[in-house]
């Protein structure tokens, strides 16, 4: 059963591409916003350093995507590619370390007035996200060089739906701050990570969007030649 909305296969690709390149442009944009309130401590170095990591892997994500909504093989030469690989474990081991420290800091007090359910569920969702993050990019390196393989495109799928989820889950913690845990949340960070939470979750789900329309253009070629 085709649960998307009836779109052409062009009209996904190009709905896909723009909210990805929004992303590009928003998580950027963060990096600036989080260096330039003031003199930066620690922790903000930190977090413009995960933003442009992230930003940097985004771009090399979305070059390769570009042309797997196509059709098209990426062949292991790829620039893009190449940067895409070499680069998100490394994205991935950054900010499992921060998730480590973090929980290491909790579980030794770090939080004590912080409400308990509330840092569970940031410390659950937030490592989830992260394993899913690195599994979307794993996916889809594999899937690249051959990208009508139906298994392959249906474990990038897969990770896509979840990392929707899990997304939407962090973007929700991002904005709400937990009393006791996150440092004072200002008006223009909330929009901020807001805006950028909610332009993951559309980019994420049109990207998955645009591999069901693909993999049902596929499905009905073969049908044909068969």
């Amino acid at each position: 059963m085709n649960l998307i909305p009836a779109l052409p296969l062009s009209r996904w690709r190009a709905l896909a591409l723009g909210f990805l390149w929004a992303q590009v442009v928003a998580v950027f944009g963060t990096v600036a916003f989080v260096l330039l309130r003031g003199a930066p401590g620690p922790q903000q170095w930190i977090n413009a350093l995960d933003a442009l990591l992230g930003a940097l892997v985004l771009t090399w994500w979305t070059l390769v995507f570009t042309r797997l909504s196509a059709g098209q093989a990426t062949g292991p030469g790829n620039g893009p590619l190449r940067a895409l690989t070499a680069a998100f474990p490394w994205l991935t081991s950054f900010r499992a370390a921060l998730w480590g420290v973090t929980l290491l800091g909790l579980s030794t007090g770090a939080a004590p007035e912080a409400n308990t359910l509330a840092l569970t569920a940031l410390m659950t969702v937030w490592g989830a996200a992260i394993l899913a993050s690195n599994a979307v990019n794993g996916s889809l390196v594999r899937l690249a060089p051959e990208p009508e393989n139906p298994a392959n495109r249906k474990r990038l799928m897969d990770w896509l739906n979840l990392s929707a989820a899990l997304a939407l889950g962090m973007a929700v913690l991002n904005v709400v701050p937990i009393v006791g845990f996150s440092a004072s949340t200002t008006l223009p960070s909330q929009v901020i990570y807001g805006l950028v939470g909610v332009l993951d979750v559309t980019a994420t789900v049109l990207a998955l969007w645009a591999l069901m329309a693909r993999g049902g253009l596929v499905e009905k070629q073969t049908a044909k030649g068969g």
